[in-house]
């Protein structure tokens, strides 16, 4: 499978990007065990195993950098499959704005506090 352009641009854009700002990761770029092709296969196969078919930029991203940092995935076998990249729209004021999917809603840590009983204050009537 080759990506399209848009998505291999993308991807090593950002690695390019991040080995710039990182030593550390500038050498994981640098394996000769490594490779762009693999790192896509990489994804792709990550990608299957969710059973999701659209993810964050972010998350794409992430599996690039795991692909790098971690010697123990090696060479992925390839994957039949479409990439999309979807360019952000830019704002207009007029026209209205694009529909919005629904994002599941990610459960949140939540904390309860419980008050504590408040003492109660003796006074000389209560004696």
């Amino acid at each position: 499978m080759k990506p399209s352009d848009d998505f291999k641009t993308a991807i090593e854009n950002y690695l390019n990007t991040t080995a710039q700002g990182d030593s550390a990761f500038a050498r994981s770029l640098a394996k000769e065990t490594k490779n762009i092709e693999s790192c896509f296969n990489y994804i792709f196969g990550e990608v299957k195993k969710t059973g999701l078919c659209a993810f964050d930029n972010q998350e794409i991203f992430d599996m690039a950098l795991k692909y790098y940092n971690d010697d123990s995935i090696g060479a992925p076998a390839p994957i039949n499959c479409k990439v999309v990249v979807n360019q952000p729209v830019k704002a207009d004021l007029f026209n209205t704005a694009p529909e919005m999917t629904p994002q599941v809603a990610r459960p949140e840590n939540v904390v309860i506090q419980t008050a504590k009983p408040l003492q109660k204050t003796l006074t000389l009537f209560d004696l």
